[in-house]
């Protein structure tokens, strides 16, 4: 049996585009939205597939996290 640390270093190796397929998979399978435990309710498990097959279908393209982290934190400076 594999260790969480073997599983998660396999699964980072993978491709960006497998790695995004396999959280998606992982999180449908815990049919909650985050840690609390709340479900996730019908409209946003269909907006998150619209939103996914838009992404498929190269209709819209991935933004990195480290350039919308730091827009957001442009954003804050701007507002504090």
């Amino acid at each position: 049996m594999s260790t969480y640390a073997e599983v998660l270093n396999a699964a980072l190796s993978l491709p960006v585009q497998e790695r995004t397929e396999l959280a998606d998979v992982l999180l449908a399978s815990t049919d909650v939205d985050d840690d609390t435990g709340f479900e996730m309710s019908a409209a946003w498990r269909e907006e998150i597939a619209r939103r996914s097959a838009e992404y498929d279908r190269g209709e819209v393209q991935a933004i990195p996290w480290d350039q919308v982290r730091e827009e957001a934190r442009r954003k804050h400076r701007g507002n504090a």
